[in-house]
């Protein structure tokens, strides 16, 4: 039984760890649409096993495909069936996983019925009215059953799946309404011209292009403008999933903050994860970064110096980067990630009211957080039920005393064994 709250002890001692992250959700999660969408079957090596990868393979099994997990081995197998989607409808439910969420609303389009797709109360609060909307100029009868532009949504594809063709999309609010269009669409026999603007974090719509490349789908893209040609196929693979970054940035982290060295396994500059950047912005802080071919080494002194980063291209480690900027020498200024208000908590706020309970001082804009130098104290860290808040104080537990997380149940979104792991820095 996951208690309600758990402390976290300062580290006494610099930090010697190798570490190798669980793979990447993000990553995982569109290796799994692919290879439901490839001719034959596919195994996923390396795969992240958490709540989110399980909504997503639970809706592709409710959709008829054949899903075989050996979640010790981390490997998936998936029976594709080349752009086909056997089940002619289905009530398919995302939980909190907004990959999965958004990315089926996409994928049924290659179906031929009526797919209806719920989530939990916070899915219920997140948008996702511009990917409808770019939907239905596509021909798609994609509807908000509340008519809030919020889940559940019902995409009825009344006997034919989609041809095509060409649409826009605000993707300010969220990458993932992109990528939805842009998996399935190489399989429109129309393909798919798609204008974007706004987009946040434009890194995981690299992502979605580069997997899509390696599964065998051709596309082009030039400033706000992609384009994928129709009548493709994916082609089955056997698939290594990289760890992920966002997870790494808290080991990373870990070391710039308390000094030592900590030894990424598995995390190499050609990661197709833009948030591998977030290791560049710890040098910039005053952490040593070593590149290797397969591997990034971060060694710290325990002295951090404050950063003015527009991160909206990496939002998905804002937490880490607030939790350690009170530790800084200067004041950290966070800008330009405002949509990140709807994610899995409204995080800026999130942030700001849990510094501010541990005794730092902070200032809340639209669009992101200043932050400045401040001793913190013993405190309980509400996590609102957001797995990266829980991750992200748990680092600055291992610098300031009297830390504690509530609700730490909650990273099995992403990483379920983070507590074990984190405990391993102190061996």
């Amino acid at each position: 039984m996951n208690p309600d709250a758990i402390a976290i002890a300062p580290l006494d001692r610099p930090i010697d760890a190798k570490v190798r992250p669980p793979g990447s959700k993000s990553i995982t999660n569109r290796a799994l649409l692919l290879a439901a969408m490839a001719d034959g079957n596919s195994t996923i090596h390396g795969a992240l096993i958490s709540d989110d990868t399980r909504r997503m393979a639970e809706a592709l099994g409710a959709l008829g495909f054949a899903i075989a997990a050996d979640e010790a081995a981390r490997r998936i197998t998936v029976a594709g069936k080349g752009g086909e989607i056997p089940a002619a409808s289905a009530d398919l439910y995302a939980g909190g996983a907004g990959t999965a969420m958004r990315f089926l609303a996409g994928f049924v389009t290659l179906g031929r019925g009526r797919y209806r797709i719920d989530g939990n109360a916070r899915m219920r609060e997140r948008p996702i009215g511009p990917l409808l909307d770019a939907l239905r100029a596509l021909g798609v009868d994609a509807t908000s059953a509340r008519g809030d532009g919020r889940p559940p949504i019902a995409i009825d594809m009344h006997g034919e799946r989609c041809a095509g063709g060409g649409a826009e999309i605000d993707a300010s609010q969220s990458s993932q309404f992109v990528s939805a269009l842009l998996m399935p669409a190489a399989l429109w026999p129309r393909g798919l011209r798609l204008a974007t603007r706004g987009d946040a974090a434009r890194p995981f719509i690299e992502m979605t292009l580069a997997l899509m490349r390696q599964w065998g789908a051709r596309s082009a893209s030039d400033g706000g403008e992609i384009v994928v040609p129709g009548g493709q196929r994916y082609h089955a693979l056997d698939f290594i999933v990289e760890p992920d970054a966002t997870a790494a940035s808290y080991f990373a982290a870990a070391a710039a903050l308390v000094g030592g060295t900590v030894v990424i396994q598995g995390l190499g500059r050609q990661s197709v994860q833009g948030d591998a950047r977030f290791i560049d912005l710890l040098a910039r802080m005053g952490a040593k970064v070593e590149w290797r071919d397969d591997a990034v080494a971060i060694t710290g002194t325990g002295r951090l110096i404050g950063v003015d980063a527009e991160l909206n291209a990496i939002p998905d480690v804002v937490p880490t980067l607030a939790a350690i900027a009170p530790f800084a020498s200067t004041a950290t200024r966070i800008r330009n990630v405002a949509f990140i208000r709807h994610h899995e908590s409204d995080r800026i706020a999130a942030l700001a009211t849990e510094l501010r309970r541990a005794g730092a001082t902070v200032v809340e804009f639209e669009d992101g957080l200043e932050i400045q130098p401040s001793p913190l104290r013993h405190a309980t860290i509400e996590t609102y039920d957001d797995h990266r808040i829980a991750m992200a104080f748990a680092v600055a537990g291992l610098k300031a005393e009297g830390i504690r997380i509530r609700n730490p149940g909650c990273v099995a979104k992403t990483w379920p064994e983070f507590f074990d792991d984190l405990e391993r820095l102190r061996r």
